[in-house]
């Protein structure tokens, strides 16, 4: 076995760190992001103090990971981050669910599972504001 010195090993270390740093932004070799239509929706609690209401629709919300056409799904409650003038925390509960394409959104709309949801969770939401968007 051949005594490599300290000094060749990190020599020969970073001439293979900077070779695969310029292959990474060779043109055509960074994969395609695939895009997607996003959903997001920010639903307000008609009892906003009521931890109990807010899990409850948070595991409803989760229930619609079920959904074939739903790719990625997000529940989320308030985060305890700093107070600035942008941020909203008036909400309880939000969603953010990642769908292939509109055809994937629109199954998802009418879905029994999504249906269902509604059926028995509306009562414990004020209000709902959904963000849909297409990646670019």
């Amino acid at each position: 076995m051949k005594k490599s010195s300290r000094r060749k090993f990190i020599a020969t270390a970073a001439a293979l760190g900077t070779g695969a740093a310029v292959s990474a932004m060779t043109p055509g070799s960074k994969k395609e992001k695939k895009k997607y239509l996003v959903h997001h929706a920010i639903f307000w609690l008609k009892n906003p103090s009521s931890v109990e209401d807010r899990d409850k629709l948070a595991e409803g919300v989760k229930s619609l990971g079920k959904i074939e056409t739903i790719r990625e799904l997000h529940v989320g409650i308030v985060a305890s981050t700093e107070k600035r003038d942008v941020v909203d925390n008036s909400w309880g509960v939000s969603e953010v669910m990642f769908f292939d394409d509109l055809a994937g959104q629109a199954t998802y709309q009418t879905h029994p599972i999504h249906q269902e949801f509604i059926k028995n969770h509306s009562h414990l939401w004020e209000k709902v504001i959904v963000y849909d968007a297409i990646d670019v």
